[in-house]
């Protein structure tokens, strides 16, 4: 048997091709037909189906609720061909007041809840429409918009709604297309109507001037929107941005300095059950040093208790740590990539966005005209009937009780239309009362006023353009800041800084007593210590550096190869036993030696030199070290070693210096530079083989200070000693230590 010969055209077409063919037209059914919503309207077309399924249903706000399957079922039956599953999770999220701003389904049931449960299955839930909805499909009776076949060619559905409401910022919109997505966060819609009143009345208005108004996104949930006033600016000019969302929190105090944070609001779309989850899961890692514990207290509001782990803890602080490592904080983008009204979809600045819905306002106003001028049109030709019927009210019952065509007779008798002699056949007797004429002259003349003022409107653009603004106050006040559900939700805080959370910020704060001892051993004793003859050493060892000190405090160690190192008190080993090398902290050579040792002040000064003489004064925050290797400061000649490092007081106007020669000179601080690297200049000169033995920062007129025994002596009279920096000075005065040092040793 042959086989039978094909039907159809057959052509021979590349693979390449064919699949490029098939998928751009996939493309466009994605983007045009599912993924990105209407700038008119703001909906895609399930949502648009759905409402319009609703309102056939008559599901007004002010009427009863009907069950959700049968809301789907119709939806799915007449208009949208897909899965009632995706219809039904439409309508659930339309519902819920945490998903959208201004809901467009009032539903009754169980709907989820923030936590991020599922709604119950549809045959348990009902829904109705709420009045925004019916202000986005407020006229579609009106030839206010096209229509178009459903999928199956027996009914029609309607291309985009009359959307009074300005839906697409006031909701929002998501979605993921061919290429192409879109990211709208939700507006106030009481800013928008000020906007758009705005450039409804003044075209020309730019885009700073309705950010003036529209001052940034309002998200259901609340929050706090932390972004410069220069960035949200720049992504309503772009139609691309993000923005940063934080939570809400307070603090609470709960008496005897003690306090617990509460989170009141959570970000847009985040869940709250997420939130908890990420924080344990952090609390497990010891990632979160500054936290104790979490608690959820929700209700029906929101309410995320954190105990920190100490009052000491800052409650700033600790909320920016949570902030950078948890979903307390997230960036929502902006991407008005959207459908303009000749279905082509592009990004839209903000100023694009209004002006095209204010577009869309004016066309549907001019239908909504146009459709009431012929309904006035055919009543005013059927009134214009009726007065002729009265007028010869004998004649043309003479013709209907006469005449085999009575139709056709009044036409030919009184010259009128079709429409006309039929609705003076379909007249009721009673209606040929004397007062009914009286009514419908009045009905006549109102209607030709009305008439006339229609064709008037359409006639003048300046007109149009007031009926909208009537509107959009309207809508303000319907929807607007002085009701429950127009009130701002999210307020706009400032931007957070970029400075990082410090590291003392996430240490108990305790005080502490540092030993470190000639060997280098060093430890931190718990309190500030009064009797140091309990502190005991190894056998050879005993003590050099003695400080007291705060857990949070950084230890600033200078070395006699000129650097400096930073240890953080927190780290030091406890005070049982004899502590840890401090060499195992810090990678100081073999060949060289700690020379001082100090609690780091933010702000302070010192004073650096070498063996030689020569030094200079360094900001105490320019010697913090990052690394282990610490930070060179102090600049060296061969064989030289650092030789001191002391503090500058504050008030401090002068230096004393004394070398190993025992010669002492005093001079201004102001003669010193002030550096970050260097050698540095020469304080004292000294003869043959003479090296710095110690130095001093004080302030003249209270004198210079030394130890004496158990006491200290105090000279006032320095004039002998006051010099020139650089000069070799002259012998100390009587009783001054023969260790040539001002501080009686290192142990402070």
């Amino acid at each position: 048997m042959k086989d039978a010969a094909p039907t159809g055209e057959i052509r021979d077409t590349p693979l390449a091709e064919a699949l490029g063919e098939r998928y751009l037209s996939y493309a466009l059914s994605t983007i045009m037909s599912r993924s990105l919503p209407d700038v008119r309207d703001g909906l895609k077309p399930v949502h648009r189906r759905l409402l319009y399924a609703m309102r056939q249903l008559k599901l007004d706000p002010t009427s009863g609720y009907k069950k959700c399957a049968r809301v789907v079922g119709d939806v799915i039956g007449k208009y949208h061909p897909h899965g009632d599953v995706a219809v039904y999770e439409t309508l659930v999220r339309l519902a819920q007041e945490f998903a959208v701003r201004y809901p467009l389904v009032d539903g009754q049931g169980n709907f989820g809840n923030i936590d991020g449960d599922n709604a119950a299955a549809m045959r348990y839930t009902e829904a109705r429409m709420t009045a925004v909805a019916q202000a986005l499909l407020e006229g579609i009776d009106e030839n206010a918009v096209d229509f178009r076949d459903t999928y199956d060619g027996e009914d029609e559905e309607p291309v985009v709604l009359p959307a009074r409401f300005p839906n697409l910022l006031a909701n929002g919109a998501a979605g993921i297309a061919v290429g192409m997505a879109t990211n709208i966060p939700p507006h106030n819609v009481g800013e928008l109507c000020d906007a758009l009143i705005l450039l409804n009345k003044t075209p020309s208005a730019t885009v700073e001037e309705l950010v003036g108004v529209v001052r940034g996104p309002d998200f259901p949930t609340g929050g706090i929107l932390a972004e410069a006033p220069g960035a949200i600016l720049e992504a309503y000019r772009t139609g691309r941005g993000s923005f940063r969302l934080r939570a809400r929190w307070e603090s609470e105090s709960l008496g005897h300095g003690q306090y617990q944070i509460v989170i009141t609001e959570i970000p847009y779309q985040v869940p709250k059950a997420r939130i908890i989850e990420r924080v344990a899961e952090l609390l497990a890692a010891r990632k979160l040093p500054m936290l104790a514990d979490i608690r959820d207290e929700s209700t029906d509001d929101v309410r995320i208790v954190l105990e920190p782990k100490s009052r000491t803890v800052e409650a700033e602080h600790l909320m920016e740590h949570l902030f950078r490592l948890t979903d307390l904080e997230v960036r929502f983008g902006l991407n008005m990539n959207v459908l303009g009204a000749d279905n082509t979809p592009r990004v839209m600045n903000l100023k694009e966005v209004l002006a095209a819905f204010l577009e869309h306002r004016q066309q549907v106003l001019v239908r909504r005209t146009e459709f009431r001028l012929d309904k006035i049109e055919r009543r005013l030709e059927i009134l214009g009937g009726l007065l002729i019927a009265y007028l010869n009210l004998d004649e043309v019952i003479r013709i209907i009780r006469e005449e085999d065509e009575p139709k056709a007779e009044l036409i030919r008798a009184f010259k009128l239309t079709d429409t006309q002699a039929e609705a003076i056949l379909n007249m009721r007797l009673r209606h040929l009362r004397r007062l009914e004429e009286q009514a419908i002259r009045t009905e006549n003349a109102e209607l030709t006023a009305e008439k006339a003022d229609l064709q008037d409107l359409l006639a003048k653009p300046q007109r149009m353009r007031k009926v909208i603004g009537a509107e959009m106050l309207d809508i303000r006040k319907q929807f607007g800041p002085d009701t429950a559900l127009g009130k701002r939700r999210t307020d706009i805080g400032d931007a957070p800084s970029a400075i990082v959370v410090p590291l003392e910020a996430m240490i108990e704060r305790e005080p502490i007593t540092v030993i470190c001892s000639e060997k280098g051993w060093i430890r931190a004793i718990k309190g500030h210590m009064e009797d140091l003859s309990e502190v005991r050493y190894k056998e050879g060892d005993r003590g050099k550096f003695i400080l007291r000190a705060q857990t949070t405090d950084k230890l600033l160690v200078f070395a006699t190869n000129g650097r400096f190192y930073t240890v953080g008190c927190d780290k030091l080993p406890g005070g049982r036993g004899n502590g840890e090398p401090l060499r195992l902290m810090i990678d100081l050579d073999a060949g060289h030696d700690v020379v001082g040792l100090m609690v780091h002040r933010p702000g302070g000064r010192l004073l650096v030199a070498g063996e030689s003489g020569r030094g200079f004064v360094v900001e105490e925050d320019a010697v913090i070290a990052q690394t282990r290797a610490g930070k060179q400061i102090l600049n060296l000649a061969d064989g030289e070693e650092a030789a001191l490092c002391a503090p500058i007081g504050e008030g401090a106007d002068s230096i004393a210096v004394v070398g190993n020669n025992r010669k002492l000179l005093i001079f201004g601080l102001d003669e010193v530079p002030v550096m970050t690297r260097g050698r540095g200049v020469i304080l004292q000169r000294y003869g043959k083989g003479g090296l710095i033995a110690d130095a001093i920062a004080f302030k003249f007129a209270d004198g210079l200070t030394w130890p004496a025994g158990t006491r200290t002596r105090t000279e006032t009279n320095l004039a002998p000693w006051h010099g020139k920096r650089a000069q070799a000075g002259r012998l100390p005065p009587g009783g001054f230590p023969r260790s040539n040092r001002f501080t009686g040793g290192p142990v402070a």
